[in-house]
């Protein structure tokens, strides 16, 4: 059987629903067979042939899929609302008006070709969790707001308008659904010439914590139940060009060529030494290659490629970085080749608040399961609402590490764990003074 095959009885053993009237907080469990349900429905829209999906940002699949989730959002008795920037927010009242609202979220939209549960195990476990806190009349200290962030996928700028804005530049980038951030943001019901209104400020959040699955295999391999996020790493990206000189494939003994492709070679394997050599768990990457001209009987003259370096230390980062560009001089000189580094993007770490970590790790253990304290090699909107407020994150295994694809899964009973974590680490947060 398809692993992805809805299995009713499984779910139905998970659907520990708390129910209104005399039970203890301590009690409350999330309804797991109607978060899963609500996860395969969501799956409709925008679902391709090899059973993943490909709800692009800003495309008529992700439409839909908002709209799902403002239905959902309703039957949770949530108060509803688009702002400038198109983010979904429901809103649920806490009995303290003075407080600033403590927020829960994720996203909905998807790379293409993507999987099930990337984004959506946190925005519709932030549903669920609303709804479960309705139907058992618990009222927080603090105002509650489920926040759906568009575009996470396309490089946050849902979440990067709320904290930051958007320039005339990012406005006009084209995303992968063929529009322009600009007319994205007018097609789900913002206004990119009012973005100003959509900003928050510090103060504004008194905590955000986000449910995600791991993408990768860390929780899975070791068997352990719940991640407990320490940061969302920093990434750095270089445009690298290496520049020989173009000639004559059969003509040009080897002793004589100024190879860019050779020379780019080596500098491939020197990025993968050079990382892997140094204690730590950062990553590089060369995921980009271009080769000019391009033709079997010419020597490549010219090739463009990709770096990308990630880590939670931006110290660490550069260190690694300094050195990668000590050797690409190296090789420059025993090749005749020439290098130039151009950055491209760099996204600061973004460490997790040392006070929700230990939240939701003691939650996570009174719950009973295991839980592993790990960084996040991807990013995800909670790196861009660090800017504003003390931000933790929750991570579930995803089976055999698998992400950004058709075959990405993760166990309804571990969504159900992890939605738990969620709704209890909620419930202790609600009751500190996070100032």
């Amino acid at each position: 059987m398809n692993r992805r095959m809805f299995n009713v009885n499984l779910l139905s053993a998970l659907a520990l629903t708390a129910l209104p009237g005399a039970q203890s907080s301590a009690a409350l469990r999330v309804n797991g067979l109607r978060l899963n349900t609500h996860l395969q429905e969501l799956s409709a829209f925008g679902s391709n042939p090899q059973g993943g999906v490909s709800r692009l940002a800003f495309s008529a699949a992700d439409l839909q899929g908002r709209q799902y989730a403002m239905k959902l959002m309703r039957e949770a008795q949530l108060e509803v609302s688009i702002d400038r920037a198109g983010n979904l927010i429901g809103r649920r009242a806490g009995g303290d008006t003075r407080l600033p609202p403590l927020a829960l979220g994720s996203h909905i939209d998807s790379v293409p070709e993507g999987g099930n549960y990337d984004g959506d195990v946190g925005a519709l476990g932030a549903i669920e969790v609303a709804q479960t806190l309705a139907e058992t009349h618990t009222t927080l200290r603090h105002a509650l707001e489920v926040i759906i962030f568009q575009d996470e996928e396309g490089g946050t700028s849902g979440s990067h308008a709320l904290v930051a804005g958007l320039t005339d530049a990012q406005l006009k980038l084209t995303t992968n659904s063929g529009k322009t951030v600009r007319d994205g943001i007018k097609f789900i019901g913002g206004d990119p010439d009012k973005l100003s209104q959509a900003l928050r400020q510090r103060g504004d959040l008194a905590a955000y914590m986000e449910l995600h699955i791991e993408q990768g295999g860390i929780l899975y391999g070791e068997k352990i139940d719940i991640g407990v996020v320490e940061g969302i790493v920093g990434i750095h990206q270089w445009e690298v060009t290496i520049t020989g000189f173009a000639n004559h494939a059969g003509t040009t003994p080897m002793n004589q060529r100024r190879d860019a492709m050779l020379a780019a070679a080596k500098f491939i394997v020197a990025v993968n030494r050079i990382v892997t050599s140094t204690a730590g768990r950062q990553v590089g990457t060369v995921g980009k290659l271009q080769a000019q001209p391009g033709a079997y009987n010419v020597i490549p003259g010219k090739v463009v490629l990709g770096l990308e370096l990630r880590d939670l230390a931006t110290a660490k980062i550069q260190s690694l970085f300094q050195t990668i560009q000590a050797e690409a001089e190296q090789i420059a000189k025993e090749s005749g080749t020439t290098f130039s580094f151009q950055q491209t993007f760099t996204n600061l770490p973004a460490p997790t608040d040392l006070r929700l970590r230990k939240v939701i790790d003691a939650t996570a253990q009174q719950l009973g399961f295991t839980t592993k304290t790990l960084p996040s090699g991807a990013g995800h909107d909670a790196q861009e609402i660090a800017a504003i407020a003390p931000v933790g994150m929750i991570f579930i295994p995803s089976v055999d590490g698998i992400s950004h694809s058709p075959r990405e899964f993760s166990r309804p009973e571990d969504i159900t764990n992890g939605a738990n974590v969620l709704l209890h680490a909620l419930m202790k947060l609600d009751g500190m003074d996070l100032r």
